[in-house]
């Protein structure tokens, strides 16, 4: 039964995150919502459609230990896990090659692909232990893992190589049922947003956040011999064939 089954969303405290975890409770899952934040989470939480099965656990997706700390507390709260949606992800102003510093290209790496690989790796070993074994992972990839933006050369490698985990955890996993796609997603009203161009004779249209969380927890919804293996969702007027 849905009821029964547990998700981990990362990056739950807002945005992306927090619909699709709103959608996974309101399909009946207990979710564990994750983020740096345990104000903004339980905000969150008490948003969603049924408070009671939402669960904070606080934890950096780009520092080993933290990862390893909080799928331990997920462990030993419920005894397994079935799905992961690895969204924690951040993004920086658009910048030129030359003009970006180290600094600036880690913070972006650490969290974006290192941090989905880290959350993956203790994903992976749970759902191969587990009774009854196998579970999914879902990737918060983006239309920048086929088509970037001017200067966004950060993001942009961070979401192609997320796109390779994705097709990895997918080929590795499948031995063990597990089963790993990934959401490309364009052109979302959230937080974010506010960085994608609004003025001018062509403002990019927006879709409504809460859409993504439903395509989410459809994908979360399939059997585990069914995978969705990449999913595009995007305001249908947004330039990304061709990008014009």
């Amino acid at each position: 039964m849905a009821d029964s089954r547990i998700a981990l969303v990362t990056g739950a405290g807002s945005g992306i995150g927090k619909a699709a975890a709103h959608a996974l409770i309101a399909d009946g899952w207990k979710v564990v919502f994750n983020g740096r934040h345990e104000d903004k989470l339980k905000q969150a939480i008490a948003g969603s459609s049924k408070p009671a099965l939402g669960t904070a656990i606080t934890g950096d997706v780009s520092d080993p230990k933290s990862v390893h700390e909080m799928f331990t507390r997920i462990q030993q709260a419920f005894g397994r896990l079935d799905l992961l949606f690895n969204n924690a992800g951040v993004s920086m102003p658009g910048t030129q090659i030359e003009d970006i510093n180290y600094d600036q290209w880690k913070t972006v790496v650490d969290t974006n692909l290192t941090g989905v690989f880290l959350c993956t790796q203790e994903a992976v070993r749970m759902m191969k232990n587990q009774n009854p074994r196998g579970g999914r992972i879902i990737n918060n990839g983006s239309i920048a893992a086929h088509s970037p933006r001017p200067n966004s050369i950060a993001y942009t490698a961070t979401k192609h190589a997320v796109t390779g985990l994705t097709k990895s955890t997918s080929l590795d996993g499948r031995a063990f049922d597990i089963a790993c796609g990934q959401i490309d997603i364009g052109n979302t009203r959230t937080e974010l947003a506010a960085n994608l161009p609004r003025s001018g004779p062509n403002p990019e249209p927006l879709f409504d956040v809460q859409l993504v969380g439903k395509a989410v927890a459809q994908m979360a919804a399939l059997p585990l011999d069914t995978n969705v293996l990449f999913m595009t969702i995007m305001a249908t007027k947004m330039p990304f064939v061709g990008r014009g």
